[in-house]
């Protein structure tokens, strides 16, 4: 595994945060967003502009972590390679940056359509995983976190970033490469019979979805409601 690839993504988002506090473009971006966000989000009256940025802070600082995570889980239990192409674009995503983001978008704001590529991603594994085999891939659940963001994104510019992460998924992902993989089928058998209570201490940033198991002074006030 490459501890490198990690620490550069959490070296780009240490810089982003330093820059945000100059550019102010994640606060510039989200107080324009605001009135046109879905009706079933429900937002604290006070400081809202306030808890939607530290929301989208939490959900960027939580890639690296959750990526790691997933390397660690997977690592030790003999799955990693089926899983790391997929763990490489996650990290590409923050490490490959586009012209077009570079140029457009600064700070903070430069960094959340990369951040929620690599939770959809991760997310989508996660559910091809479960028509496979039953169970997901870790225990995490980003459905909340990823439907908020996709709204401070934009239905538009969302939807484009979810066909390529559906691209991605239909290229690569091969079901009968797990399927018939003993590791794998082992895997499967021991989280059916063990669950997850021993994966979850050793790496809590799994526990649910990140909307709620985030920083609590980030997520208490937000909430989205179907």
């Amino acid at each position: 595994m490459n501890e490198q690839r990690i620490l550069q993504i959490r070296r780009s988002i240490a810089a982003a945060r330093l820059q945000e506090e100059n550019e102010r473009s994640l606060q510039k971006h989200i107080t324009l967003k605001l009135p046109s966000l879905h009706k079933s989000i429900s937002l604290p009256e006070n400081n809202t502009v306030e808890a939607l940025i530290n929301f989208v802070t939490c959900y960027i600082e939580h890639v690296p972590d959750f990526i790691k995570a997933i390397k660690e889980l997977t690592y030790e239990a003999g799955i990693y390679d089926f899983t790391k192409q997929f763990i490489n674009i996650a990290e590409d995503y923050f490490l490959v940056s586009s012209e077009q983001t570079e140029e457009d978008y600064k700070g903070l704001q430069a960094l959340i359509d990369d951040a929620y590529l690599a939770h959809r991603l991760i997310e989508e594994l996660s559910d091809r995983l479960m028509m496979v085999a039953g169970i997901p891939l870790a225990p995490m659940d980003m459905t909340m976190s990823n439907v908020l963001i996709h709204e401070i994104l934009g239905e538009g510019f969302a939807n484009e970033l979810d066909l390529a992460v559906h691209y991605s998924i239909e290229t690569l992902f091969k079901p009968e490469s797990f399927e018939k993989n003993e590791k794998f089928v082992n895997y499967v058998n021991k989280r059916r019979l063990e669950g997850w209570k021993q994966d979850l201490q050793q790496w809590p940033c799994l526990a649910g979805d990140s909307f709620f198991s985030l920083d609590r002074k980030c997520l208490n006030d937000i909430k989205v409601v179907h």
